[in-house]
Parts: C-alpha cells; sequence; structure tokens
C-alpha cells in the first residue's frame, strides 16, 4: 500500500512530467488518477494515454512512470527518458 509520502512524490514527479511535456506541445491534464497526455497532432488522429507513477516491485520499490495498460515508461526521476518513450508510442503510425 503506497503511504502518504509515496503519493505525494508521485505526485510531484507527474507535475514534473507535465511541466516537460507542455514545453512540447501535448495537451495535458493532471488529476488524482495520473496525466493525460495527447500528442500534438495537426491533422489525422490524435493518440493518448493515461500515465500514472507508482512503486516498482522489481526495482527495490521505486517509482515509475507506467503506460495505461500496465507497461513501465522510465524510472519517475528520468523526466526527459519518459518523454522520448511517451513520445514514441504516441506518434501515430505512417
Amino acid at each position: 500500500m503506497k503511504t502518504t509520502s509515496d503519493a505525494e512524490q508521485a505526485g510531484a514527479r507527474l507535475g514534473a512530467l507535465r511541466d516537460r511535456l507542455d514545453v512540447c506541445g501535448y495537451d495535458l491534464d493532471l488529476d488524482e488518477t495520473g496525466l493525460t497526455v495527447v500528442a500534438p497532432v495537426s491533422d489525422g488522429p490524435r493518440m493518448a494515454d493515461k500515465v500514472t507513477c507508482r512503486p516498482r516491485d522489481s526495482d527495490g520499490g521505486a517509482l515509475w512512470f507506467w503506460t495505461s495498460w500496465g507497461e513501465p515508461i522510465a524510472q519517475a526521476d528520468r523526466i526527459i527518458d519518459a518523454q522520448v518513450v511517451i513520445g514514441g508510442y504516441l506518434k501515430p503510425s505512417l
């Protein structure tokens, strides 16, 4: 079970990720359930995901960002790595 400290840290990390993605033109909505990220696309489909932040048991309980389908994105202190991964999977296929 998450402690208050884990929840506060997760919220702060999601806020930092939101700030980073905002600079890149994503549409974003941060709430208590996670960060909704909508890719900036001028035409065609706009891919989206709800990113969460929670401990990863296989990494000693370190906070990680996760996709809505439960795949790990990056350690929560690796904001640029997370930005690259999210940008990759939200890019529409040609």
